[in-house]
């Protein structure tokens, strides 16, 4: 059996956590929810740092937990990035990251190294905690994070203490890790960008209980679920550039089923994309149009339709 297998029941006097999951084994899964609704407790469950009476965790044909066994965290083959970097202040950066090569088995060099130039931290590796930004500090605990060699990665809103300008320092370095990686990324958030730009597979959490799981651009499209991924509805398309106009300082980006026009971010042609089109921004009409400053017309038919009634989850 391939993929995570993630089943738990934990009871507390004003909270409880009732999930039972079936994630893919290589890709971003997204734990998506309001802050209160169980995120990080099922990550804690999953990494054996919250032991749930009632559990199953599993991953491909290795079980850590079931009704009969239970693995410690020592011993499950997982790395863990929270949302402070919590670096060892008294080592530079080369020496946070042989720190987690202790917990590594065999030589993983070449590992590390690969992990060190995805997340463009080279020039780094002398250097103090205290003497990189908050955005570099993240970079390095993922990358020592990575140093162990782990079958599965669990994030928990590793962006949530960075400011704007941070954030955006690092989410290309987080998109290439997504590109890269061959194992599980188990993501938490309540970022409804960090979703769109990262996850593959997303579940989605309402006080304790998944209350929508599945491909992240499958399950958005879904018109009977009774959420929307921040303020606004929409979906996700996968795209890759395919042409410049250098006038306008405009990219067109092919999908499945059609393009279309979008501001330039200078990105070379061939370079995959996600786009993600809001419905605020889509207009219907029974006729082609025609001498209008609309940018992209792209014939469609109705599928389905449904009531405004979804809820915002940010």
């Amino acid at each position: 059996m391939s993929g995570i297998k993630a089943r738990f029941y934990v009871e507390w006097p004003e909270f409880s956590l009732n999930v039972d999951l079936k994630l893919p084994e290589r890709g971003v899964t997204a734990l998506f929810g309001q802050s209160g609704s169980g995120k990080t407790t099922l990550l804690r469950c999953m990494a054996g740092l919250e032991r749930a009476q009632n559990g199953l965790m599993r991953l491909n044909s290795e079980t850590w937990q079931d009704r009969d066994l239970w693995l410690p965290v020592h011993k499950r083959s997982i790395a863990y990035v929270f949302q402070e970097a919590s670096l060892f202040t008294h080592l530079s950066v080369s020496g946070n990251l042989r720190y987690g090569l202790r917990r590594s088995e065999g030589d993983q060099k070449f590992n590390l190294e690969q992990a060190i130039e995805l997340l463009g931290i080279a020039h780094l590796l002398d250097r103090k905690p205290d003497r990189l930004s908050g955005g570099e500090r993240q970079r390095v605990a993922i990358a020592r994070a990575l140093a162990v060699n782990p079958r599965l990665l669990l994030m928990d809103e590793p962006l949530a203490a960075l400011d704007i300008r941070r954030k955006q320092e690092i989410l290309p370095y987080l998109e290439r890790l997504h590109d890269e990686l061959e194992i599980p990324v188990i993501y938490v958030t309540h970022s409804p960008d960090e979703v769109a730009r990262l996850a593959d597979h997303i579940v989605v959490l309402d006080d304790g209980r998944a209350v929508a799981q599945g491909p992240l651009h499958e399950t958005l499209a879904r018109l009977d679920l009774p959420f929307q991924l921040g303020e606004d509805v929409g979906v996700v398309l996968d795209a890759a550039v395919v042409e410049h106009d250098h006038v306008w300082h405009l990219d067109r980006v092919a999908f499945e089923g059609g393009s279309m026009w979008t501001r330039s971010h200078g990105l070379e042609v061939g370079r995959r994309v996600r786009v993600r089109v809001l419905a605020r921004d889509v207009s219907l009409s029974t006729n082609e149009q025609e001498n209008t400053s609309i940018q992209n017309i792209l014939p469609g038919s109705v599928d389905a339709s449904a009531d405004a009634q979804h809820t915002a989850l940010a």
